[in-house]
């Protein structure tokens, strides 16, 4: 979402319109994708290679489903989970609180924008659903850059409009009409017109690939799901 889909003030895509959905948020995520989320989660961590000892940044963490399934894949690894919304990290907290592996994340409320790390910090980044609701993407992918060690990976898994294929007319309708519906019954309309819309104006992943190699990324490459509904970006600092 760009800083002129967002405002000063606006609370959509915001830290406190999640606030606000955070105890619904995961059902919401498991409904809305048909339990796809999961394996898209899966592949998101994939493309980062783990190995041994490794330190891994998830930005726009929110209930931690992200961080908590690399801890648990990856055993030996540490990750450190940032979002700007309190309510979805209390969440998150008591979820990762229950795993033997807890000492091994933290979630932190933080700004993608500006990041309170020094550099080369991490031995990746990763980041699912957020970095549309980011207001200065740009900014967020800098300082991604700025964080990883050199060679590290980013990996951005976000949801898109989907634009080919004979499927994509049946995708396009799942996210503009059975998202917000299922939206609005659950929590409220608000949030999720702005989620159809939000995903309606990010830019094409070939577009998005372009940002990323102007904010210091090389190698980068993306790699759709699900007839184009979900998209991960993939690039190495």
């Amino acid at each position: 979402m760009s800083s002129e889909a967002n405002p000063a003030g606006s609370a959509d895509g915001s830290g406190r319109m999640f606030d606000g959905i955070a105890r619904k948020y995961d059902l919401l995520n498991r409904i809305n994708s048909l339990g796809m989320d999961k394996g898209w989660r899966r592949r998101t961590i994939a493309a980062l290679e783990p190995e041994p000892g490794q330190r891994f940044l998830d930005l726009a963490t929110g209930t931690a489903d992200l961080a908590m399934e690399l801890a648990e894949r990856h055993r030996e690894c540490q990750v450190e989970g940032l979002d700007p919304s309190v309510n979805m990290l209390e969440v998150g907290r008591a979820k990762v609180a229950r795993e033997a592996w807890k000492d091994r994340v933290r979630l932190v409320e933080g700004d993608a924008q500006a990041l309170g790390y020094p550099d080369e910090s991490f031995d990746g980044v990763m980041m699912a659903f957020g970095i549309r609701n980011v207001p200065d993407r740009a900014a967020a992918l800098k300082e991604m850059v700025r964080v990883l060690k050199p060679g590290g990976r980013a990996a951005i898994l976000e949801l898109s409009e989907p634009r080919n294929g004979a499927l994509a007319w049946f995708a396009r309708q799942h996210v503009r009409f059975v998202v917000p519906l299922t939206g609005a019954l659950v929590s409220g309309p608000s949030e999720y017109k702005y989620l159809r819309t939000s995903i309606e104006a990010f830019p094409r992943p070939e577009d998005f690939l372009h940002m990323m190699e102007a904010c210091g990324f090389k190698d980068t490459r993306f790699e759709p799901f699900t007839f184009g509904a979900c998209v991960l970006y993939v690039g190495r600092r």
